[in-house]
């Protein structure tokens, strides 16, 4: 009887052992996904900074090669009538 009553006992402790792992390991990937998140998030307002810096860059040079040239931006008539 007493051999029963311990099978029992242990079995019920294993369930509640793989319950505290699992709910362990519920909580580990939550906190990777959330970490992960916040860094996915980062990384995307950097990629927007540096769009930004580009397109402001492109925009210097462009006007440096134009004035290197004696370009300017000049307004031109439209063609096609003379209204």
């Amino acid at each position: 009887m007493t051999f029963w009553f311990f099978e029992a006992f242990l079995m019920k402790i294993m369930f509640i052992a793989a319950l505290v792992i699992a709910m362990g390991l519920i909580g580990f990937l939550y906190q990777q996904l959330n970490s992960t998140q916040e860094a996915l998030k980062t990384s995307q307002q950097r990629f927007a900074d540096c769009q930004q810096v580009t397109f402001q860059l492109q925009n210097q040079l462009a006007q440096v090669q134009r004035e290197a040239r004696g370009d300017t931006v000049r307004s031109r008539p439209l063609s096609g009538g003379g209204r």
